[in-house]
């Protein structure tokens, strides 16, 4: 005998998704007022889910039920604890319900529940049926063995009602988010079980509807940006083919420009699926806007900020952001106009900062001054521009002093190949910068600076806890690792900005050491600035679960190291060991780490806020 199950297998089965208190055994409030006791006799899974559903739970609490009504409730009872067996998977299930007199019992009626689910039903079969414009494109073959391919529910799986749900969303899904937004599940998708070979086939039956191309944008709630801003923003082409990604990465970068504090881009299908128009509504941010920040980090203790930003500076346009900060051993004051992007997505940016900072007894004043363009893409930045560097560094005794001085022409560029930002669980990133240019002063020499950096995230083994019709990725231990290599070329005794070398050590470099307690030692024990930098890491993370289920929290082990030499010969690494903790926290990863400097030979507790590449 077979049971066709068209579109909801089992109609008026409750989700089985819902995560509640697993009751005891015997379910019984203890309250002599109660009905009845029920008592559920199965084994562990198959129980906590009758405990959390069987209509009968219901009347427990009615003193005055008769024995008739009872009587007539143990008869649903049965084909409502088949129909949550059968949501299982369980369609040949003994189930037994008995009822008897306890005399010396505050509730004297007890009912017993008895389940053998016996063997649970696998899928034979998954069939994908597309009709609709797909039908006729050359790609619906490939769309359809994707779908297949990436199905929740495949050959030899257990069959579940959620699974079987979770199968034809899926499937809806890849559809609606790829040139077709308003693609249906038919009605006639169906789970043919076949109970007594605990069998079952599966037909997904998907509508495409038309493929929608992208039109102009309609843009609403400017007032004092212009159109152009928003569409350079967006980059979307109209002539493109729909894609729903790209719809999300548009608001997102709309919202991440600062200009606005609201965005929504939607499709309207409403109309010609051609050339559909693209509803962007958004609300600007306030012209002017200041932030005052208070807060600490291991490397630089107490930091007091403020941050003005200025969306649309009178008569430039551009928009400025400038900002104070005041730490433990750091002071900076600096400003950065942007211009508006072009066509091509480059923006003009000129920048000026003055800082002064205090490291290992020595005190740096520097003024910086930066002016060029930069692109900023989803997966590429590039940026280029002419940078003067002035550094003044002195003894703490101020028993004496160094000046130096210096003009560059640089280029960097950034790769990224994440899977998913801001927590990536694989993949990868490269950066590199390249700078030339010349001391200025009585000396001018040429140099070169050159900055590789490089992080990998690497999955390892099974998902932890998969399980048919699962997915596990996020859920998998990785090792994370990362390694950056420095190099200032230019004639041995020539005097360079110090801002222009290098320094190492800290919470998001090797941990165990303070912020740039890595550097040159000089004869007097004072630490500083180097030509040659190379430092990397290698961590294991591990996701934490809790109760069978995964959570926000990781675990993590790692090993640091980083040197820094006026000669690649020189290069000696300091190496730290330790372990933390990661949370996925609403406003990015969250760090804890508690680091051993093995030449230090302390313990320092680094925490970082952020993902950043």
């Amino acid at each position: 005998m077979k049971w066709l199950l068209a579109g909801v297998l089992l109609i008026g089965t409750p989700a089985l998704g819902l995560a509640q208190e697993p009751a005891p055994s015997a379910v019984n409030t203890g309250a002599a007022t109660a009905a009845f006791q029920l008592h559920i006799e199965a084994p562990d899974a198959v129980r906590t889910v009758l405990q959390q559903h069987v209509e009968l739970l219901r009347y427990r609490e009615l003193s005055d039920l008769s024995d008739a009504e009872l009587s007539r409730l143990l008869t649903a009872a049965e084909l409502d604890a088949r129909d949550l067996l059968g949501a299982m998977g369980y369609f040949t299930p003994e189930v037994h319900l008995a009822q008897r007199t306890a005399a010396d019992s505050p509730v004297p009626r007890v009912v017993t529940l008895t389940v053998v689910p016996g063997a649970p039903t696998t899928v034979e079969q998954v069939d994908v049926e597309l009709i609709g414009a797909i039908s006729t494109d050359p790609a619906a073959a490939a769309l359809r063995q994707q779908i297949e391919a990436s199905s929740p529910l495949r050959r030899g799986m257990r069959f579940t009602q959620a699974a079987w749900d979770a199968t034809k969303q899926h499937a809806l899904r890849q559809l609606t988010a790829s040139r077709y937004p308003t693609a249906l599940l038919s009605l006639k998708s169906q789970a043919d079980i076949d109970a007594p070979s605990r069998s079952a086939r599966l037909t997904i039956r998907l509508d495409s509807g038309p493929a929608y191309k992208l039109g102009g944008l309609q843009i609403n709630g400017l007032q004092r940006h212009d159109a152009a801003l928003v569409t350079r923003l967006a980059r979307l082409s109209p002539g493109s083919d729909y894609n729903q990604l790209q719809l999300v990465q548009a608001q997102q970068r709309l919202a991440d420009s600062g200009f606005f504090d609201s965005v929504y881009v939607s499709l309207d299908t409403s109309g010609e699926p051609t050339a559909a128009p693209v509803l962007v509504q958004v609300r600007e941010a306030r012209l002017q806007k200041l932030v005052l920040g208070i807060g600490a980090s291991t490397d630089s203790g107490a930091r007091l900020s403020a941050e003005h930003t200025h969306h649309k500076v009178p008569w430039l346009g551009w928009r400025a952001l400038s900002k104070l900060s005041l730490q433990r051993d750091q002071r900076a004051l600096g400003t950065e106009l942007t211009a508006p992007p072009d066509g091509d997505h480059w923006a003009w940016v000129a920048a000026a900062q003055t800082q002064s900072e205090h490291v290992s007894g020595l005190t740096v004043h520097s003024q910086r001054i930066r002016g060029g363009r930069n692109q900023t893409g989803e997966r590429i930045d590039r940026t280029y521009f002419l940078q003067y560097d002035r550094a003044d560094t002195a003894n703490a005794n101020a028993s004496g002093s160094a000046t130096a001085q210096s003009i560059t022409a640089n280029y960097t560029f950034t790769l990224r190949n994440f899977d998913s930002l801001p927590f990536p669980a694989g993949g990868w990133g490269l950066g590199v910068e390249v700078g030339g240019g010349s001391t200025l002063g009585s000396a001018r020499d040429p140099y070169a600076r050159i900055l590789g950096r490089w992080r990998s995230y690497r999955t390892l083994g099974t998902p932890l806890g998969a399980v048919a019709g699962r997915g596990g990725g996020g859920e998998r231990a990785r090792l994370v690792m990362r390694a950056e290599l420095g190099a200032v070329l230019a004639k041995t005794g020539v005097s360079l900005p110090s801002t222009q070398l290098f320094l190492t050590g800290g919470d998001t470099s090797v941990r165990g050491y303070g912020r740039h307690d890595i550097g040159v030692t000089l004869p007097t024990g004072q630490i500083n600035a180097g030509r040659y930098l190379a430092n990397g890491s290698v961590e294991w993370q591990q996701p934490i679960r809790t109760n069978g289920r995964p959570t926000d929290w990781e675990g993590a082990l790692f090993i640091d190291a980083g040197a820094v030499a006026d000669r690649p010969t020189d290069l000696r690494a300091k190496v730290g060991v330790g372990a933390g903790v990661r949370w996925k926290s609403p406003i990015g990863p969250l760090q804890i780490d508690l680091a051993y400097g093995v030449a230090a030979k302390q313990l320092r507790l680094h925490m970082n806020v952020g993902f950043s590449f």
